[in-house]
């Protein structure tokens, strides 16, 4: 009998999907569950229902330390903030399971993958996308896409096939979780105009229950990469979930999204990201230190690009490649320490240094101990105003005072025609 091995996180989707597959395509079924940092969920538990449900066997992984080393560090290098707000925690972890799906269908001489997307979401391209390039031999399963049930479906489904499920009864959205963040959609959350309830969030206190005095904190950079919190040394799993706790608390990290799904349509999407939220604004200014204008600005470019590439699904592609081997790069001097201020939901910044920082306070002093050569400026500002002055002499002389100032209004352009 073939065999397939399935994406399994114990929910509603997945533990139907067991059966399911068995049923319709006669496979056996073997589950991975690959943990991403999802503190939500007892994994002991996870296998022992999939064992029940009938899978053959059952695999559980712990990956974190790989999700930051490849994924979560990587993308806080290059500034990758999707639409410039969601730090892309759900569509980092997707290749990463991904991987791991072709690793275990080798091992355990497969034929298929499968998984739990949707036939509307994000989630199927990446996972489809990242098999098809790792293991273009393997078929892929999409139970969900394919069986178009309801959720009550699915439930009754599950109870006329006696499948053990969790008490989905008193789930009012769809969540995923990892350690770079968590996502929220669903249900009441699919109104814009309605303000995301309280019970939507985990991680962040609301304002009522956030502390009344801020919380300082310094977070120490290594190339681009956070290796200390208040001067001790952490491992990077170990620092994300110190910091998520700390900035949760402070109600720091909540993001509220609509956003451009790559499927075409927009979705409304509640994240909370602590310590994303808190190490992106670090980094940031930990660059601003130690960046030239130029590679600054440019950067920027690249931070929306790859933030796109991961969004999309194409982690495993050259593209891909070729921006890591620019922002290695340009991180090679993105190292120094920030101190924030975490209150009120808010990361003020509090203070900023660096071995390799070009704030040059001789240069930037106006006080005693100014080195800057204030009349070469006048040599500098003749030269950067030589084409305009030019300009104006050939083609504005004579021009009315009204004429001068609305030379950027079209309309008036228009009067000339």
């Amino acid at each position: 009998m073939e065999k397939v091995v399935l994406a399994y996180s114990g929910g509603l989707d997945t533990s139907v999907a067991i059966r399911w597959i068995k049923e319709k395509y006669n496979m056996e079924v073997i589950t991975l569950t690959v943990d991403v940092g999802a503190n939500d969920r007892d994994l002991n538990s996870i296998r022992e229902r999939a064992l029940q449900i009938g899978a053959v066997d059952a695999i559980v992984r712990d990956v974190k330390e790989d999700f930051v080393k490849y994924f979560i560090w990587p993308g806080l290098q290059a500034g990758a903030l999707y639409e410039g707000e969601y730090p892309l925690a759900t569509a980092f972890a997707r290749p990463l399971i991904a991987w791991n799906l072709v690793q275990v269908a080798r091992e355990k001489g497969a034929q298929a993958v499968a998984h739990g997307c949707t036939g509307k979401g994000n989630d199927q391209v990446r996972f489809d996308v990242s098999v098809s390039v790792l293991a273009p031999e393997l078929k892929i399963i999409a139970p969900v896409r394919e069986w178009r049930m309801t959720r009550d479906a699915e439930i009754e489904y599950a109870h006329q096939n006696n499948i053990p499920l969790q008490d989905v009864s008193k789930k009012k959205y769809s969540v995923d979780q990892n350690l770079w963040g968590r996502s929220v959609e669903a249900g009441i959350l699919e109104d814009p105009w309605v303000e995301a309830p309280e019970d939507a969030y985990e991680w962040t206190a609301g304002p009522e229950s956030q502390p009344s005095t801020p919380q300082y904190l310094e977070i120490e950079f290594d190339r681009g990469i956070p290796v200390a919190l208040d001067g001790q040394r952490l491992d990077g799993v170990s620092l994300i979930t110190k910091l998520n706790e700390i900035a949760g608390q402070h109600g720091v990290g909540r993001i509220d999204h609509l956003e451009n799904r790559l499927v075409g349509i927009k979705s409304r999407e509640i994240y909370e990201a602590p310590a994303a939220v808190v190490l992106h604004k670090a980094h940031g200014w930990i660059e601003d230190m130690t960046l030239t204008k130029e590679s600054a600005r440019f950067k920027a470019k690249v931070a929306a690009e790859y933030a796109d590439m991961v969004y999309n699904g194409q982690w495993f592609s050259p593209l891909n490649q070729d921006l890591a081997a620019y922002v290695a790069s340009n991180q090679r001097y993105v190292s120094g320490t920030v101190r924030v201020k975490l209150f009120r939901g808010q990361v003020y910044k509090a203070g900023s240094r660096s071995p390799k920082s070009l704030y040059n306070f001789a240069l930037a002093t106006y006080d005693k101990g100014d080195q800057y050569n204030h009349d070469a400026a006048i040599g500098f500002i003749n030269i950067f105003g030589l084409s305009l002055r030019n300009q104006s002499q050939i083609q504005l002389i004579g021009s009315t005072q009204d004429e001068m100032l609305s030379l950027a209004a079209p309309e008036e352009l228009d009067k000339e025609k």
